[in-house]
């Protein structure tokens, strides 16, 4: 049912059904199952069974040649409907065939995650085999897609917390459930809580260490004194373009996580001997921006060079070629104590006292002031040594864990009748090319993101700055995103001849922004029956891969640079 609508709120419905029907016991593994996973995704532990190997898997099963197989998914051209179909006519039935359980399947397909070394394929395949020979053709739909990592339900983490305040609480409980997850960034985990004690089993939910908090975000204006305003006396921060990283160390255990939750401590290994040299307590949270520096002259590099370092092989050659500097601003927890409810100005403290600072491993740079002209200063100051601006942050501010807060602003360079600053886009679907692009697509369709109703609408279709080798790589690149149909927290009045799951971030710049009847970003908040678009837009050649589509710029962005526009041409 849930794979059949394209409507967030009948999706919602199902979900509340589903759970409500749910023991306990399993819920966690249900709710990690409707993702298409078996764990939070900063365990970084994923099934990864390839194609052929599934494939494999499906012939032992159904009592059919490999041959006939690939036959029946090139008719399909979807691995599920596949295996759907081929195990509705399956030569041979199994004579002890039982009915699958959740546990069945979850445990089965762990077995198959954590199964390494020699002999691990064929392991591999023998476990999905003898799973999909006790699954009926529907189970077994699901089973291979999960397996592939082609689930792709449409389910996003918004809609389970909705559907679990309905299920275990109320409406008036939702927040409460979401800072649960915001503090643990595990679904399963809130899911298990909330059915076994209700709401007063997340209540006493904090931040720990090896659990990663969802990142705080911040909001963007263009003036400093229109900040100013807003905050009154502010802590002004460089702000770094590099990688934002939350740190965690327990001991000599440290672990890196990125913007999106991802462990990438392999990655930095240089950041993480740092952490083990610099940080002198046994327990802490703690985050920071991560910025590569040119060896030789120890001046920052842009973040595209220290993209470099997001690779799983080669890593001492790209440390050493792209060293990497970090830069902290906040404290989240600090032997055991969570900190995340202090304001910002005492976390600082805890901050400043619990570091020994090295050419390597230290404070931003920062200043607290209300003065305007100071302020702007300090912003030409952070431009001219490689930053992208400033971050202003109220000095009371609490740590609103998963929250894109006024409380944090961002100040970058003032926006004129030019779009002169990039923005982030989600790609959600793609419209075929002609003449020299035929065959690959011509244009994508691209959207930003609207906080408030946890919806993508789209603001342009891109189809400029794309090189030769860029064009004849999208569709394998777009692949594993690809739907039948509109994905449910896209919003387009555009028919896309290819749609892909919100997914993929990529920046992108434009002459300017202009109204538009086509595209829904923004509609009706400027005139009567239009959005806002990009005029004129191009690729930028920057894949943002640290972000996740819910970091992708925000419509309320969208809006603030479009008035601004207004006023630099008024």
């Amino acid at each position: 049912m849930i794979s059949a609508t394209t409507k967030r709120l009948e999706m919602t419905d199902h979900l509340v059904n589903l759970f409500k029907s749910t023991p306990g016991d399993v819920i966690d593994k249900v709710v990690y199952l409707t993702q298409g996973k078996l764990y939070p995704d900063f365990a970084g532990i994923e099934i990864g069974m390839a194609e052929k190997m599934a494939l494999r898997a499906l012939a032992m099963a159904s009592g059919l040649s490999m041959h006939e197989v690939k036959q029946e998914l090139n008719r399909k051209g979807d691995i599920g409907l596949a295996a759907e179909n081929l195990l509705k006519t399956k030569k041979q039935t199994a004579l002890h065939k039982r009915e699958l359980l959740v546990q069945d399947v979850y445990y089965a397909l762990d077995r198959i995650a954590g199964t390494t070394g020699a002999g691990s394929v064929d392991m591999k395949v023998r476990t999905l085999s003898g799973l999909l020979s006790d699954a009926g053709p529907v189970e077994a739909k699901y089973i291979m897609r999960t397996v592939t990592g082609k689930m792709r339900l449409g389910i996003a983490d918004m809609t389970i917390l909705d559907a679990l305040a309905r299920a275990f609480a109320s409406k008036d409980a939702r927040r409460a459930i979401e800072r649960a997850y915001n503090l643990t960034s595990d679904l399963g985990d809130v899911a298990r809580a909330l059915s076994r004690e209700g709401i007063e089993g997340i209540k006493e939910y904090h931040s720990k260490v090896g659990r990663p908090v969802r990142m705080m975000l911040a909001q963007r204006l263009e003036r400093a004194g229109e900040i100013v305003e807003k905050l009154g006396k502010a802590i002004c921060e460089w702000k770094y373009d590099g990688e934002r990283i939350q740190i965690h160390k327990f001991g000599d255990e440290v672990s890196l996580f990125s913007r999106r939750l991802e462990n990438i401590t392999g990655q930095y290994p240089d950041v993480a001997a740092l952490v083990r040299h610099n940080l002198k307590v046994n327990e802490a949270i703690i985050e920071g921006e991560c910025v590569a520096v040119d060896p030789d002259t120890g001046t920052m590099l842009p973040f595209q060079q220290l993209m470099h370092r997001r690779r799983k092989y080669g890593i001492e050659e790209a440390a050493k070629k792209f060293p990497a500097h970090m830069y902290l601003f906040d404290a989240l927890l600090v032997e055991g104590e969570d900190l995340t409810q202090k304001p910002l100005i005492e976390r600082r403290v805890r901050l400043r006292d619990m570091i020994a600072e090295t050419n390597g491993f230290r404070l931003v740079y920062s200043l607290i002031s209300d003065n305007v002209e100071e302020i702007e200063t300090f912003f030409e100051s952070a431009i001219e040594n490689g930053c992208e601006g400033l971050i202003l942050k109220d000095e009371d501010s609490i740590y609103q864990a998963g929250a894109r807060s006024w409380l944090w602003i961002k100040l970058k360079r003032s926006f004129q009748s030019k779009m002169i600053e990039p923005i982030d886009v989600v790609i959600v679907g793609a419209l075929m090319g002609r003449g020299r692009r035929s065959g690959s697509y011509g244009a994508l369709l691209v959207a930003v993101y609207d906080h408030e109703r946890d919806v993508f609408p789209t603001i342009t279709k891109l189809g400029s700055g794309f090189t030769d080798e860029d064009l004849k790589n999208l569709p394998e690149i777009l692949s594993p995103y690809r739907l039948e149909h509109k994905h449910a927290r896209v919003e387009s009045k555009l028919e896309a001849d290819i749609w892909f799951e919100p997914a993929l971030v990529m920046e992108m710049i434009g002459d300017e922004l202009t109204l538009s009847p086509v595209h829904p970003c923004a509609y009706n908040e400027i005139r009567e029956n239009a959005g806002i678009a990009v005029r004129f837009p191009r690729f930028t050649h920057r894949w943002r891969k640290d972000k996740a589509p819910e970091d992708a710029t925000t419509v309320d962005e969208i809006v603030d640079m479009y008035k601004a526009q207004l006023k630099k041409i008024g």
